[in-house]
């Protein structure tokens, strides 16, 4: 058997299992039996005659081969992906799938209200949601439209400026009558202050306004659960305004002198404007997320 006559689904399984680092986890990702996975591994190593995966007690890690290809795996795998939407439905039909990929906090906080209105009108469509903070390939076809707060720039690429994102210090009203409210920067070191670990982008947003690492005391990249142990009333910290307005329980701090301003954009792959379904989710978006964002 040549490389190149080698099924898809032995691909699939090879990035599951790099992905997940065990045969049981990708079948658990892939819905397949365990053998069924090492099966298609096996064939793969056989294929190519070489090993693919180093085997240990704690999983399966892969070869120097393996993170050599693994990337043309990917790129197959959001190929066979975009064709499975594309063949969804037709393209002038209001139905079939879309993948939306957008950040951790507008997918989790604003996506699911707005969205559910859309689906409950098309019946027809299905939605893909990808949370994530990582600029997902539009171009290698890895999701339909994202939600950016930067610039999508690739050329092939059609983007539009939604709205403006304002982030502002907030804290729970208990936790301000429990602790008060500072008046200045200085002040905050005094207080819980929440905020990122080792996202570089956003600790250096904060060291502008004078907060630093060693002031936040609890820290953690995930922004949803900043958010979450802000409205738990844990301490201070970073919320983007358009969340913060629809809790009345969040009080600004320092409005006047801590604030970053985010652009949103809307993105798609230039070969998709001619999609219905695909422009069904964009407009809806590009109606409705504005005022959501908007503080």
């Amino acid at each position: 058997m040549s490389i190149a006559s080698i099924q898809w689904d032995h691909w699939r399984s090879f990035v599951a299992v790099a992905e997940q680092g065990s045969l049981s986890a990708a079948a658990r990702v892939l819905g397949l039996t365990q053998p069924t996975v090492s099966r298609h591994v096996d064939l793969l190593e056989e294929t190519t005659g070489t090993t693919l995966f180093l085997r240990s007690p704690q999983g399966l890690a892969l070869s120097d081969l393996g993170r050599q290809i693994l990337p043309e795996a990917r790129a197959m795998a959001a190929s066979a992906a975009a064709l499975e939407r594309a063949a969804s439905a037709p393209g002038e039909a209001a139905r079939g799938i879309v993948r939306l990929t957008a950040s951790e906090v507008v997918g989790a906080e604003i996506l699911p209200a707005m969205l559910a209105p859309l689906l409950a009108a098309h019946p027809g469509l299905e939605l893909e949601l990808v949370l994530s903070n990582r600029n997902e390939d539009l171009l290698h076809r890895e999701a339909d439209l994202a939600v950016r707060m930067v610039r999508p720039v690739q050329a092939g690429l059609v983007a539009r400026r939604i709205a403006e994102v304002k982030i502002g210090l907030y804290a729970h009203e208990l936790y301000l009558a429990a602790q008060g409210t500072p008046a200045t920067v200085e002040e905050l070191a005094g207080h819980v202050l929440i905020g990122p670990d080792r996202d570089g982008p956003a600790l250096a947003a904060l060291s502008g306004t004078g907060i630093t690492r060693r002031m936040i005391r609890l820290r953690c990249d995930r922004e949803s659960a900043q958010i979450n142990a802000v409205r738990a009333g844990m301490g201070i910290g970073a919320v983007q305004a358009g969340i913060a307005r629809v809790e009345p329980a969040l009080h600004p701090v320092l409005a006047e002198s801590v604030g970053f301003r985010l652009e949103c954009w809307l993105a798609m792959h230039e070969g998709l404007r001619s999609s219905t379904r695909v422009r069904l989710v964009a407009d809806h978006l590009a109606t409705h997320l504005p005022g959501a964002l908007a503080a």
